[in-house]
């Protein structure tokens, strides 16, 4: 299926809806593989941006929710708790360098390094 602004997507609709397992291509080349709900990424799933941004892990309603991974271009990676979008709860962060560090989140911010 295409739409109007270029979009495409291939897989399983349900009552007229995307619902079930399937992948969206974005016109400026943004990328979901995963399962969906009511039109919505709702399960697990792999979001890829044109930079090369990467994340894997759970959705809902169109939200990173639940436990993820997600990955920079330079190698940077963020491994834990997803809330509504943000890093939020137990995680572990490695930096450019390959060095590791567990730590809390709250809202996208780290507030208290673990080790």
């Amino acid at each position: 299926m295409e739409w109007a602004d270029g979009s495409t997507y291939t897989g399983d609709f349900k009552n007229n809806k995307i619902c079930g397992v399937g992948t969206h291509r974005w016109k400026e080349g943004k990328v979901y593989e995963g399962q969906w709900k009511n039109n919505k990424m709702h399960g697990k799933g792999r979001y890829k941006w044109p930079d090369g941004r990467f994340y894997e892990g759970s959705y809902q309603d169109d939200k990173k929710e639940g436990n993820g991974i997600f990955t920079w271009p330079d190698g940077r990676k963020y491994e834990g708790e997803w809330h509504y979008n943000k890093q939020h709860g137990s995680g572990k962060f490695t930096d450019s360098k390959g060095i590791v560090r567990s730590g809390e989140w709250r809202e996208g911010n780290n507030i208290k390094w673990l080790d």
